[in-house]
C-alpha cells in the first residue's frame, strides 16, 4: 500500500511540475511572441486560464497529503489540549463533507459541460479541463476521511506547528 501510495504521490508531484513548467514556458513564448513578432498564440491564453485550475487544485492535492492546509486554529488557543483530538476530528468531518459535496456538484457540473459540447480551445473540450474539479475535490475528501479514521485509532499525524 505504501508503494501504490508513493506512485500516487510521485504522480502529482510530477504533474505538478510539469503544469508550472509548461504555463511559465508559455507564458514567456507569449511575451516574447508579442513584443517582438507583434503576434500571440490565439489558444494559450485559455490553456494557462485552465492551467491556474489544475494547479490550484493540484495543490491543494498535495497539501491535503499531510493535512498541511491552511487553516485557522483558534480552538488550539483556547481549549484545553484534552479536547483539540475532538475538534480536529470535526474539523476532518467538515472538510471531508464540504470537499465530497463540491466534488458532486463538480462532476454534476462536468457532466453538463460534456453534454453542452463546448470547446476550450483548439478543439479541445471545456469539459476535458474542468474535470480536475471532481477529481481534485475527491482526493481531498478521501484523505481527510482517512485522517479522521486515524484519528478514531489514535493514529492521525500530529499536525506541523505553524511557522512564521
Amino acid at each position: 500500500m505504501r508503494r501504490l501510495l508513493g506512485w500516487i504521490h510521485r504522480f502529482e508531484d510530477g504533474l505538478i511540475v510539469l503544469v508550472v513548467l509548461m504555463m511559465v514556458g508559455l507564458a514567456v513564448a507569449q511575451i516574447l511572441l508579442r513584443n517582438l513578432a507583434g503576434t500571440s498564440l490565439v489558444w494559450a491564453d485559455p490553456l494557462l486560464r485552465n492551467a491556474v485550475l489544475w494547479i490550484g487544485l493540484l495543490g491543494a492535492m498535495i497539501a491535503s497529503r499531510k493535512d498541511e492546509h491552511i487553516r485557522i486554529d483558534l480552538a488550539a488557543n483556547f481549549l484545553p489540549e484534552r479536547l483539540l483530538p475532538w475538534i480536529t476530528g470535526l474539523v476532518d468531518l467538515f472538510t471531508a463533507g464540504i470537499c465530497l459535496l463540491t466534488a458532486w456538484y463538480g462532476l454534476g457540473f462536468v457532466i453538463e459541460e460534456r453534454q453542452f459540447g463546448g470547446a476550450a480551445f483548439a478543439g479541445i473540450p471545456s469539459w476535458l479541463l474542468q474535470a480536475v474539479i471532481p477529481l481534485g475535490f475527491s482526493v481531498i475528501g478521501l484523505r481527510y476521511l482517512i485522517l479522521f479514521g486515524l484519528g478514531l485509532v489514535g493514529q492521525r499525524p500530529r499536525m506541523r506547528e505553524p511557522t512564521v
